[in-house]
């Protein structure tokens, strides 16, 4: 997977903690992406015409 570095700069800069020994937040990793699956759930049942 190729990703562009502005983005991942972009994504490492959310994700980060220096709490962390791992140096990420997983909760706040786990809520972004739990949240991005939603929206794609969303635009998905748009487009096959089952909006909520």
């Amino acid at each position: 997977m190729e990703i562009d570095q502005d983005t991942y700069d972009e994504i490492a800069a959310l994700i980060h903690s220096d709490e962390s020994p791992v140096g990420i937040d997983a909760k706040k990793t786990h809520i972004i992406i739990i949240h991005k699956l939603r929206q794609i759930e969303r635009h998905l049942a748009v487009l096959a015409g089952q909006q909520d």
